[in-house]
């Protein structure tokens, strides 16, 4: 007989609250300015130019109403972290585990925010626990992007050559490949102009890839090491070496990645857990090898 295993009750800790909610506004805007630029080169049928957004933020001042453009872009996105980061989040209480409400990263890069994360404060005590929270976030991040991949790719349009012509060519994962053929047969992928919910939904799928990468305090570390264990160390630094060949052949990203998560991301809290996960936990193990192999693109930004 398995040996029942009794949770802490959830720790109430009173939260910063204003802090949480400047950070989401001040992400809401950097990314409703990119989004603004992706809406108006999709408008103008124009390949992603980082101009747009240069020009659109010089120029906010005077005509701030263009920042509703944006809005598609920006609150899908977000939604999507939301989500993602609400499903760890949500998981954590469950188990009684310490964990902060999510920070949303503003920044001025090619999608206007670094992502958004949580800070879990207390252990994570058992193999089962740990297995769920690491995949609660992907599975929910999941559900909302799909439908928005499917609204954006409605409002996407054929543009012949336009994604081999712009400052920047992204990749396309299998599942944004899958979806495009369903909605465009027969079209080739570098003709398929994006819309801005599309490429929010493009984010998504490329933040959960790299959530789910099987390394250290990755979400895929995290479920890598419910299932192995001790041997978690070991094979956290055959994926991180893995990412190397992939930096040098297919895109310089991975080397950046390489380097952080070997410096940052590689040790893992050590849990004394022998029980077993059970079936339903396994099921869900093979579903988040399903999604990583969806999301995942050996080349996801290249410069055009």
């Amino acid at each position: 007989m398995v040996p029942s295993v009794e949770f802490p009750l959830p720790i109430v800790r009173r939260e910063r609250v204003a802090l949480h909610v400047l950070l989401f506004l001040a992400t809401l805007f950097t990314t409703t300015v990119v989004g603004a630029g992706l809406a108006r080169t999709f408008q103008a049928n124009h390949p992603v130019d980082l101009e747009q957004d240069f020009a659109i933020a010089i120029n906010l001042w005077s005509h701030p109403a263009i920042l509703l453009d944006g809005l598609p872009f920006s609150l899908t996105l977000l939604t999507i972290l939301f989500a993602h980061e609400m499903g760890h989040y949500i998981t954590c209480l469950r188990y009684g585990i310490d964990a902060s409400l999510p920070y949303f990263l503003p920044a001025p890069t090619l999608i206007g925010t670094l992502g958004a994360f949580i800070r879990i404060r207390s252990p994570i005590y058992t193999r089962r626990a740990l297995f769920d929270v690491g995949i609660g976030g992907p599975i929910a991040g999941f559900i909302f992007l799909v439908p928005a991949l499917l609204i954006g790719l409605s409002f996407s349009r054929v543009q012949p050559g336009i994604a081999i012509h712009g400052d920047f060519v992204f990749g396309t994962p299998l599942l944004l490949r899958l979806m495009e053929s369903l909605l465009f047969p027969g079209v080739p992928v570098g003709d398929i102009s994006l819309h801005p919910i599309a490429r929010a939904a493009w984010v998504g799928i490329l933040a959960t890839a790299l959530n789910l990468l099987p390394i250290g305090q990755l979400d895929g570390g995290h479920i890598l090491y419910s299932f192995f264990g001790k041997q978690h160390k070991l094979l956290s630094r055959v994926f991180v070496a893995a990412l190397v060949p992939l930096g040098i052949f297919y895109s310089w990203s991975w080397l950046v990645w390489a380097v952080l998560l070997a410096v940052f991301a590689l040790r893992h809290p050590t849990i004394f857990d022998e029980l077993p996960l059970g079936s339903a936990r396994m099921r869900l193990g093979w579903f988040a090898l399903i999604m990583f192999v969806l999301c995942f693109t050996l080349t996801p930004i290249k410069s055009g």
